[in-house]
């Protein structure tokens, strides 16, 4: 999904560059993705704080980040650079957003479906190596991320009202 450029992985370089902006600006860095839609490349940047992300933080952080990627041009291709709030219902990825989120309710989108199912809610409860464990309404169950389309938070007021 990540185009490589002369400098290695390109989310990985521009990582790198947005992360001291981001602690300038006040935000924490939650992900950045350069995938390819259509004809078109996207460089997105996703933001995040408490209390929730703003216009204005996207603002900052994408005229100070458009910036040093003018000076450094580390991307080789045209691109369309978008500086966004994650959302309620984030992808959890990283290592980091894992441990964030145990004790939480995720969602995850199976390739196949285990035990006939290929969508599962629950409480995260810890992440070992490829694996998650969820307490569902059913019991406990172990995950092999390998076997995820997606994983994601859940909108609490929408598990509530019993929506997806």
């Amino acid at each position: 999904m990540a185009k490589r450029s002369k400098g290695g992985n390109t989310a990985a370089l521009v990582t790198q560059l947005a992360q001291p902006i981001c602690e300038q600006c006040g935000v924490q860095l939650w992900d950045v993705l350069y995938i390819k839609e259509g004809s078109d490349w996207f460089l997105r940047v996703i933001i995040d704080r408490d209390p929730a992300v703003d216009i204005d933080d996207c603002e900052k952080v994408s005229r100070a980040l458009s910036k040093v990627l003018d000076e450094k041009d580390p991307i080789p291709d045209s691109y369309y650079l978008e500086v966004s709030s994650p959302g309620i219902e984030r992808v959890l990825h990283r290592e980091a957003h894992f441990a964030a989120y145990i004790g939480k309710p995720v969602r995850v989108l199976l390739i196949r479906p285990q035990d006939g199912k290929k969508e599962l809610e629950g409480q995260l409860l810890q992440k070992e190596g490829n694996s998650i464990s969820l307490q569902t309404e059913a019991g406990q169950v172990t995950v092999d991320l390998a076997q995820a389309v997606r994983v994601q938070a859940v909108d609490i007021e929408q598990l509530e009202m019993g929506g997806n």
